[in-house]
Parts: C-alpha cells; sequence; structure tokens
C-alpha cells in the first residue's frame, strides 16, 4: 500500500508517453484475447501467424486515434465523462479503420478471406474498449479508497442542486487533495430527482429530510450549486441552516468557472448580502441605452459608494463621455485606478476625473461651461447621520447648496436630464442629514414645477429615494465584519432597530430606470422590500462566520445615536404612491411648493452658514420642513415650539 500511494503521489509527473505505451500493451491483449475468443481457445499455425501479421496493422490504426483524442493526456486518476467518451471515440473510430482496411485487402488482392476478420474486429472493439476505460475507472477508485484512508475521518457535505453544477462540485470536493470530504445527500426541488442516485448518492427533498440527515450524518457544510434557486427559496434554505450549525457555501455561475473548471477556492461561505439580496432586477436596457448612448454623462460623488457603481453600469453603454466629480482625492484616486484595470470594458479616452467641490459656484461653472453635460447624476452628498447632527452647517452646504448650484447650472446650460440621489431619511426627517436631503429635495422639485409653468427651460429635474445600500462606507455590515474580527462585542444601537436594505447594484440599477423614465419633478421611491431587524442581522453575520452568540462574541447595545430613529419610512405620513411600468419603482405623490417662496427661504438659510450659528441653523431648517422633529438630538427643544418664526432665528443668532 506504500508504494500505491508513493505511485500517486508522483502519477501527475509521468510521461505522457508512458500513458500511451501502456495503452498499447491494453490494446495488444485485447486483440490476442479476441482472436482466442474467436477461434474458441483453439491454436494452430494459422491463428499464430493472424496475430503476428495482423497486430501491427491493428496498434498501428489504434495508435493514430489514442494520439488524435489524446487518450495519455488525462490524468487517469482524476478520469472524467469526457475520458470516457474519448476512450469509445478513439474504439469505435479504430474499429471503423480496421474494417475499411479489412475490405480493402480483400478488394485488392481478390481473396476470398479478409485480412481481419469481422468476428474479431468487433470482439476487439468490445474488448479494448472495457479494458481501456476499466483500468481509467480502477485507478480513480483505488486513489479515492486511498486518499479516504489517508486523511482520516471524513467530514460530511450535502449539495443542493442535483445538476450539472451538482455532479461536478461533488467530484471536485471528494478530489481535493488535502481534504477527506464524503458527500452524503443531494437535495433538489425537482420532484421528479428526489429518490434517484448520482455516484451513488441518493437525492433527497430538503424540507422533509434535511433534519433526519443532520442527526443521522451530523452534517458539517451545505453547498449550494443551483443558481437558479430564487433569492427567497435561497434565503430559506440558508436560514434553516444556519439556525442548525450547519455552514453554507455557494457555487459561482458556470460562466465565472476559470477555463470551464469549477476550481474548490471558487466555492465560498455565503455572506450576510446573500440574505438580504432579492431577485434580479429586470431593467430595459435597450431604452436606457437609447437615452444615453452618445451623450455627455455627469457624475458627481462619483468617487462614493453609489456615485462609483453608477460610473460602473454606465460604462456598460456607448456614452459619448463621463464626467467624473469628487472632492475626495484618495477615493477620487482609487476611483481611476479601479477604472484603468477594467480599461477592456470601456474606453478610457471617454472619461474624464475631475477633483472638484460642488458648492464652488466658479468651479462647477467652468466645468458646465468645457464640457456641456447633456445628463447628470447627483450623487454628491453628506450622509453620515451623527455626524450631521454635531455640524448642520456642513450639511447645507453640500447637501442643499452644491445641489442647489449644480440645479441652477443645469437649467443655465440645458441640461436635458437631472437626477438627484437622495434617501429615505428625508421622509420625516428627525435629523440633520435628512432634513437637509428633503430641503434639496423640494428646491429641485419647485424648480422643475416652476420651469414648466414658465416653460422657461427643458431640464428634466427627477429624484430618487431609497435606503441603505449594502456594502457602502456607512453600512452596518463592514461595521459588524470587522468588530467579529476583532473577536467582538458587536455594537447595536437599539433591539428594535429596523433599517430597510438594498444592494449598491441594485439601487444604481433602478436610479438609471427611473432617470429614463422621468418627465421632471417626480420623485421616484423604490421598493426596498422588507425592513431588517439590525439584530436579526448581527446574530446571522455571527452565525456565518462560525461562532457562537454568548460563547464566542457578545452584542451589547450603546443606545441610539443623535438624530437616529428606530423605524425608517419612505414616504410621508400625508403622501402616497402612483404604481410605474416597473414594479420596484413608484412615483411619491408629494406637495407642492412655490419656487420664489422656496428659493427665499433657503437663501436665509444658507446665509445662517457664516454665524456658524448651528441651532439657529437647525431652527431655520424646522422651519422650512415642519415635520422635521429632532430625535435624541441636541436641537429636540427647539421642537417645543409649535411655530417656528424670523423672530425666533434673530434671538438665537443674538445668543
Amino acid at each position: 500500500m506504500k508504494y500505491i500511494r508513493l505511485l500517486f503521489a508522483v502519477s501527475s509527473n509521468v510521461p505522457r508517453w508512458v500513458i500511451f505505451i501502456f495503452d498499447l500493451v491494453i490494446c495488444t491483449i485485447s486483440f490476442v484475447l479476441a482472436v482466442v475468443l474467436r477461434f474458441s481457445f483453439q491454436f494452430n499455425n494459422t491463428n499464430y501467424m493472424t496475430i503476428i501479421m495482423v497486430l501491427p496493422i491493428v496498434l498501428l490504426i489504434k495508435s493514430v486515434f489514442m494520439m488524435y483524442f489524446r487518450l495519455y493526456s488525462g490524468i487517469i486518476r482524476h478520469t472524467s465523462a469526457q475520458d470516457g467518451l474519448n476512450v469509445l471515440y478513439s474504439s469505435l473510430l479504430s474499429t471503423v479503420g480496421m474494417i475499411i482496411i479489412s475490405l480493402f485487402y480483400k478488394s485488392f488482392f481478390t481473396t476470398e478471406n479478409h485480412i481481419i476478420p469481422f468476428s474479431i474486429i468487433i470482439l476487439d472493439f468490445i474488448i479494448s474498449t472495457f479494458f481501456l476505460g476499466a483500468f481509467r475507472v480502477f485507478i480513480k477508485l483505488i486513489y479515492l479508497k486511498i486518499s479516504y484512508k489517508n486523511n482520516g475521518s471524513a467530514v460530511n457535505y450535502v449539495i443542493f442542486g442535483s445538476g450539472e453544477a451538482g455532479i461536478i462540485t461533488k467530484r471536485k470536493l471528494e478530489l481535493h487533495k488535502g481534504l477527506n470530504i464524503k458527500i452524503v445527500a443531494f437535495f433538489d426541488d425537482d420532484n421528479n430527482m428526489q429518490g434517484k442516485s448520482i455516484d451513488g448518492v441518493r437525492i433527497f427533498d430538503f424540507d422533509k429530510d434535511i433534519n433526519t440527515l443532520n442527526i443521522k450524518y451530523n452534517i458539517e457544510n451545505l453547498i449550494i450549486s443551483d443558481v437558479n434557486l430564487s433569492v427567497n427559496r435561497k434565503q430559506e434554505i440558508i436560514d434553516h441552516c444556519l439556525a442548525n450549525n450547519i455552514n453554507v457555501q455557494n457555487v459561482p455561475p458556470i460562466e465565472k468557472w476559470i477555463n470551464g473548471e469549477l476550481s474548490f477556492n471558487q466555492i465560498k461561505t455565503v455572506k450576510i448580502e446573500d440574505l438580504i439580496q432579492r431577485d434580479i432586477i429586470e431593467l430595459d436596457i435597450n431604452a436606457i441605452g437609447k437615452q444615453l448612448n452618445g451623450k455627455i454623462v455627469m457624475v458627481t460623488g462619483a468617487a462614493g459608494s453609489i456615485g462609483s457603481e453608477i460610473v460602473n453600469q454606465l460604462c456598460k453603454f456607448k456614452i459619448k463621455k463621463i464626467i467624473i466629480i469628487d472632492s475626495s482625492e484618495e477615493s477620487l484616486y482609487q476611483l481611476e485606478v479601479k477604472i484603468t484595470e477594467n480599461i477592456d470594458n470601456f474606453n478610457k479616452k471617454n472619461i474624464e476625473i475631475l477633483l472638484a467641490d460642488i458648492t464652488n459656484w466658479e468651479r462647477m461653472k467652468g466645468i458646465f461651461e468645457r464640457f456641456q453635460p447633456e445628463i447628470i447624476y447627483h450623487a454628491a452628498a453628506y450622509k453620515h447621520v451623527p455626524l450631521m447632527e454635531n455640524n448642520p452647517s456642513e450639511a447645507i452646504k453640500t447637501n442643499i447648496k452644491g445641489t442647489m448650484i449644480l440645479a441652477d447650472l443645469s437649467v443655465e446650460y440645458k441640461v436635458e436630464k437631472f437626477v438627484m440621489v437622495s434617501t429615505d431619511k428625508a421622509v420625516n426627517p428627525t435629523n440633520v442629514m435628512g432634513a437637509s436631503k428633503r430641503i434639496a429635495e423640494i428646491y429641485v422639485q419647485s424648480l422643475s414645477n416652476f420651469m414648466k409653468e414658465n416653460k422657461t427651460s427643458e431640464t428634466k429635474f427627477i429624484t430618487t429615494r431609497f435606503g441603505n445600500v449594502l456594502g457602502s462606507s456607512g453600512s452596518v455590515i463592514p461595521r459588524f465584519k470587522k468588530q467579529i474580527d476583532a473577536g467582538g462585542p458587536i455594537t447595536v444601537t437599539h433591539p428594535e432597530v429596523t433599517r430597510y436594505f438594498m444592494t449598491i447594484s441594485e439601487a444604481c440599477q433602478l436610479v438609471l430606470e427611473a432617470g429614463h423614465m422621468g418627465n421632471g419633478g417626480e420623485i421616484f421611491i423604490f421598493d426596498m422590500g422588507k425592513s431588517v431587524k439590525i439584530i436579526d442581522l448581527a446574530k446571522k453575520m455571527i452565525r456565518l462566520s462560525g461562532l457562537a452568540l454568548g460563547r464566542d462574541i457578545q452584542i451589547i447595545y450603546t443606545g441610539l445615536r443623535p438624530g437616529e430613529k428606530i423605524y425608517e419610512e419612505l414616504l410621508n405620513d400625508k403622501e402616497n404612491t402612483i404604481p410605474t411600468h416597473h414594479s420596484k419603482i413608484m412615483i411619491g405623490k408629494v406637495r407642492d411648493y412655490k419656487f420664489e417662496n422656496v428659493k427665499n427661504d433657503i437663501q436665509n438659510l444658507l446665509d445662517l452658514y457664516n454665524t456658524q450659528n448651528q441651532t439657529a441653523i437647525v431652527a431655520k431648517m424646522k422651519e422650512i420642513v415642519p415635520e422635521f422633529i429632532s430625535q435624541n438630538s441636541p436641537y429636540e427643544h427647539l421642537d417645543i415650539k409649535q411655530e417656528l418664526s424670523e423672530v425666533t432665528v434673530e434671538k438665537l443668532l443674538e445668543k
């Protein structure tokens, strides 16, 4: 057994000519056995002469086809179904070749007999095909048996999905060096597959049999190989496994396999995003492309989470030029590196990367003058709630003033569409950040209505509103990951806090779709699905990390941060929605504002920036947005007054 193991250890380095010669030996034995069977084990000189004269011809023909199908190139201990087919094709064509030569010999030499009797040819085909295939299967079985013994007790795995990807996954796991993995079951939702077997492994119904099998085999891992599973079904499977201490892994789609082969390293543990994501969004790509192709498109805040993904989505279209704007030098550099690395996806000469502050009128006017943008996606904003609660003056400067400058320049330079990225925190805001975004929404909406009424501009102003995005810089998920990696504890503000979540890719796709369908003045609200309890999110992330809550890591509550609320909304209490042709996009029915009043109020607000009186700034914001009621904030005392007047603000300034 020791020498057999040594042979397997070096088998991948065996020269190909050795395998080729070994196959020829098998073919020789097969032909001799065919002759012996043909003559019923009765040997005479004629039989010996037949073997001696014909064998070289047989081996020559078989050599040609074995070389053509490269039977010698496969690693025998990794024999696959394709190797078996190659053996069959080689034997079949060799048989056809021998029949042709035999017929040619009889015709050319006008003899009564064929040089190789057909009965021997048929017997040789059957025997040689069997021996060549059986030899490869035998070596593989021996290797698997030795591998299991060599690695100790097996680790029990199950695979969800009994299709081609599932079968390949099974074989890849069983052959992986250094691991002793045993596939004890397949699962499949197809009733026609349940009860059948693949490679000796039975297919079960997950819902009915997972608990029984887990008790029997103590399953450690479940691998999802079926990429056609709906998101809801996938989440059901993952939730059940996590609740029963079964690790869950994913197999990537076949198109992502390396050179068409699944790599063991591509089988990854599921991420928390898999438990929140939803079914793939169906977009009208052709319609979006017609609007974007050949256009000059500007993206503000392009180095941020949302902005960079919008740029990534835009690169899929034939855009004349993409103008990338951000005020963060480091983030802009990182984006430039990313674009350079993906140069095949887009021609770099069509991208202009600009370091600029959207609150600087002269800088932005120069950019508009130089590039003449036709479509703008405005994603630049301060979004961190506690920071903005402590710095209201910076919130109004960037989120409000920056938006006003871009909107006014869009009118001046006849931009076709201006798409603003807003937030669900603008609904019934409880913090400065949400209120600043709501005021920006009001300005854009009222400006759009004013332009429509007076027919002074054809610029269409569109607002998109959605919740938290997974993986963004401000998301709880990156913070939880760091806390888990550090050994905890995980910090959660409140046990009842819930949030809406959406993947960055999904959010940006919907932004493009809303931008395409908008006619101006709308606030598009995205279907965020069900709100997620943050404490449940934390617990799932702990289980996904293979840790136990309480034993390995703790969760502690830190209290709501300034301006934070427990529940978030997508619509004002007095608002409702209108459906669109896209099931995940709705139009919010919001109040209309007179542009002149809005402009005056906002200008008065911005004038307060120079005073740096944060309380006066927030008081004026509450005057513009009456539904702005502070929570867990130093500005809660301002809500005691039923009405805030200019006199109130003046008194605050005097203080």
